[in-house]
């Protein structure tokens, strides 16, 4: 890092940052309209008498493909 150059890249680093956040914001307010987030098949459901464990996998790696094609288009 450049001492030089700190302030353009604590100003980059903010932007991404914010970015993320906004995405993130956006994400939780479009959530419950995509009836298929989160109900995918590989999404892991175990339903018990008083006790219910729900853990998203297909979901995670869904997301997870897509920010890495999205970061891989932003970087160039």
């Amino acid at each position: 890092m450049d001492p030089g150059n700190f302030g353009g890249n604590l100003g980059r680093v903010l932007l991404i940052f914010g970015l993320v956040l906004a995405g993130v914001g956006l994400l939780l307010i479009l959530g419950p309209k995509i009836p298929w987030l989160g109900h995918l098949p590989g999404d892991i459901v175990i339903k018990r008498d008083n006790f219910t464990f729900y853990f998203p996998l297909a979901t995670c790696l869904l997301i997870s493909v897509l920010l890495t094609l999205l970061f891989k288009i932003f970087r160039g």
